[in-house]
């Protein structure tokens, strides 16, 4: 039997007259892997803070393994004191094993080691972040949020990582990909209960349907009963009073019941003020570039953007994405290269900023510019109130100061106030962040029933996948390549051109073109042989990156020593950039003995 690691019994929290948990339960073992989900505001990141120890609940009880070790990852990160990258997760460690380890991490994500915490990105904090979190080889990793702020390759990893990790996992995400990929479990929150199934998020839906179903057929079957009862009650009582004061007392607890019962929340209404329809070409760019210093941005770029069209755009953060949407919305000039746009265009940009939101607006003064109390929708006069509760604020919320929102609330508010302004083009920049899987499901909706265009930018791969009708995908040195349908058929058609060009790429750099041959194609009858360098560089390479291997293996038993970095700073870090630069050479190594390799083979057919 798998060793219990954590337990939450009859866990209750109030917010005012709201009982935010009302007995929530969890528990979990050795081997678990647990998605946490449920609407926003639903107390998620409550109960995760409970099971991390942060926060105590006004009831109820928290057990927690006396010999485990807990790693929690927060919405928001705080590094403190820090003034480094290593700083964050060093000063975080129990202990020096594990420095060696968490920096090893930061290497992986591809953060410098001394990269300032001043005016980092949001991505660079979370990965600093989960470097940290999974340093200490904890018992149990809870993780909120973990995917936000993460471009794709960076989540890919995290998914390899934590598949390949002994700790029992607890996952809060948007992410149904990445939910899918780690969760054995699913526990639902809702209306302060939290109801769990012993499989993964891929189940969560179908089995969530069912429970509600039942509980709606409940619902309507204690309702008839209280109908038969009331009917009686107004028939007259019989002469037995013993038997009648049982049957209205049972009355009086059937109703209660049914009154005190906290319904389903429910679902945003997600509308555009739609615009005049533009023309047929929205639009067009040819040949368009753009540098910053000598890194290229854009390459020779030709793009075609119809009407009606969803295009995805996806990279890794730092790619170009927010320049090349710039580009194409007519924001930036190209450095060459024409865009033109098509007539009667309306745009609108959807950017989940928080900090176009003054955080002492209240919900009201938000919607209407603080200008009444009346909102215009498609061309309809609508109460402020009443368009809230289309994105499931309450009328007290009204008055509330943006400020105290949470996350999810406020990307449901910046959604509201986007979708007040006509528009026939909508441009997305990550407006999945914080939305609850609900939510994203009827924005999906409403870019399915939109009759205008869509620019996306997102590294929600479900949500491209459901959404675009085409992806631009980034290919390295300011390439972009486009291909038809979402993230999935990007993968597939990338993945044969990506080999077949490698395997190109790796034999033209090999063989440098003769002059009588062009430096694409491949000898086209065998007669070409090795020459004396190439020969001489396939019998020496296998040495030469065993001995860089070794030298390797010298430098990291070195830097395993978990008092150099406090004894020996200095000594520390030459050490760490020695062994960087040894492990460039033995992939450089490695790069030409492969090409070699490939080279070879082609030529002995």
């Amino acid at each position: 039997m798998s060793r219990l690691l954590l337990t939450l019994d009859d866990i209750h929290i109030r917010l005012g007259p709201l009982a935010l948990l009302d007995g929530a339960a969890l528990t979990v073992a050795e081997g678990d892997r647990i998605c946490l989900v449920g609407r926003n505001g639903s107390g998620k990141s409550t109960l995760m803070k409970i099971a991390a120890g942060q926060v105590e609940p006004d009831s109820g009880h928290r057990f927690a393994h006396p010999n485990a070790r807990f790693s929690y990852l927060a919405q928001e990160v705080d590094f403190g004191d820090a003034e480094t990258a290593t700083d964050a997760v060093i000063g975080h460690l129990g202990g020096l094993d594990d420095i060696p380890r968490a920096l090893r991490r930061l290497d992986a994500l591809d953060i410098p080691r001394d990269l300032p915490l001043t005016n980092i990105s949001g991505g660079e904090a979370r990965r600093i972040a989960i470097a940290r979190t999974l340093a200490g080889e904890p018992d149990v990793l809870l993780l909120d949020e973990p995917t936000n702020h993460l471009d794709l390759p960076a989540i890919t990893w995290l998914e390899k990582e934590l598949s390949g990790v002994r700790a029992a996992l607890v996952i809060i995400s948007h992410d149904r990909r990445f939910l899918e990929t780690l969760s054995r479990a699913t526990v639902w929150l809702d209306r302060g209960i939290a109801r769990r199934t012993e499989q993964g998020f891929g189940a969560f839906e179908d089995w969530r349907d069912q429970v509600l179903e039942e509980e709606e057929a409940d619902r309507h079957k204690l309702d008839r009963k209280i109908a038969r009862e009331n009917q009686w009650m107004h028939g007259g009582v019989t002469g037995r009073r013993k038997r009648n004061v049982l049957r209205v007392r049972k009355l009086a607890d059937m109703r209660e019941k049914r009154s005190s019962a906290r319904q389903v929340t429910g679902n945003v209404v997600l509308t555009t003020s739609e615009a005049e329809q533009s023309g047929k070409r929205v639009i067009e760019a040819k040949n368009i570039s753009k540098s910053y210093g000598d890194a290229p941005i854009i390459g020779d770029l030709s793009l075609r953007i119809m009407r009606g069209d969803c295009l995805g755009i996806i990279g890794p953060n730092g790619a170009g994405k927010t320049t090349l949407i710039k580009l194409l919305t007519g924001q930036l000039e190209p450095d060459s290269g024409t865009i033109e746009h098509g007539t009667n265009l309306e745009m609108l940009t959807i950017d989940q900023r928080r900090d176009e939101l003054d955080p002492n607006w209240t919900l009201s003064d938000a919607l209407t510019g603080g200008r009444g109390e009346q909102v215009t929708v498609n061309g309809t006069v609508r109460h402020v109130v009443s368009y809230m509760k289309d994105f499931l604020f309450t009328a007290d919320q009204a008055r509330t100061p943006v400020r105290v929102l949470s996350g999810g609330e406020r990307a449901r508010l910046i959604l509201a106030r986007a979708l007040l302004k006509p528009a026939n083009m909508l441009v997305l920049d990550e407006p999945t962040n914080d939305l609850d899987l609900e939510t994203l499901d009827l924005l999906q909706e409403m870019l399915a029933g939109f009759d205008g265009t869509v620019l996306l930018v997102s590294h929600d791969r479900d949500f491209i996948d459901r959404v675009v009708t085409s992806t631009l995908a980034f290919e390295g040195n300011g390439q972009w390549v486009e291909y038809p349908g979402g993230y999935a058929d990007m993968l597939t058609q990338r993945g044969a051109d990506l080999a077949a060009s490698r395997k190109q790429a790796a034999i033209a750099k090999a063989a440098p073109p003769t002059a009588t041959s062009k430096p694409t194609q491949l000898p086209s009858t065998g007669k070409r042989k090795l020459s004396f360098k190439e020969k001489h560089a396939l019998d020496t390479l296998p040495a030469r990156m065993e001995k860089l291997t070794l030298d390797a293996a010298r430098l990291e038993k070195i830097i395993a020593d978990p008092t150099l970095y406090t004894r020996d700073r200095p000594t520390f870090e030459k050490t760490s950039a020695e062994l960087g630069r040894i492990k460039e050479q033995h992939s450089k190594a490695e790069d030409e003995w492969l090409a070699l390799e490939l080279l070879r083979s082609e030529l002995e057919g």
